[in-house]
């Protein structure tokens, strides 16, 4: 059996080895950046903000979707009923 070069690599084979020591450094150090910006800056709970009944009834009152008496009406039945917590 005859190899080519006597067994040694071409330019294409320290070509590939040192395309392939950049791009491997390059990702341990990308990798090693983020790992780091998510561990110092954790993204803050979600605050949901939730209106409160009085909020929804004025809400309703502004768009036009109940009327004044029918607004005072369920805001008398909430003063009547605080809410439980």
């Amino acid at each position: 059996m005859m190899f080519w070069y006597d067994h040694d690599m071409g330019w294409w084979g320290y070509a590939g080895m040192g395309i392939g020591m950049v791009l491997f450094w390059a990702l341990l150090i990308v990798g090693i950046v983020v790992l780091v910006r998510v561990i110092t800056n954790p993204k803050p709970a979600a605050t949901i903000s939730m209106a409160t009944p009085q909020q929804v009834l004025a809400d309703r009152l502004a768009r036009g979707a109940i009327s004044e008496s029918e607004y005072r009406e369920k805001m008398a039945v909430l003063s009547d009923h605080p809410p439980a917590q």
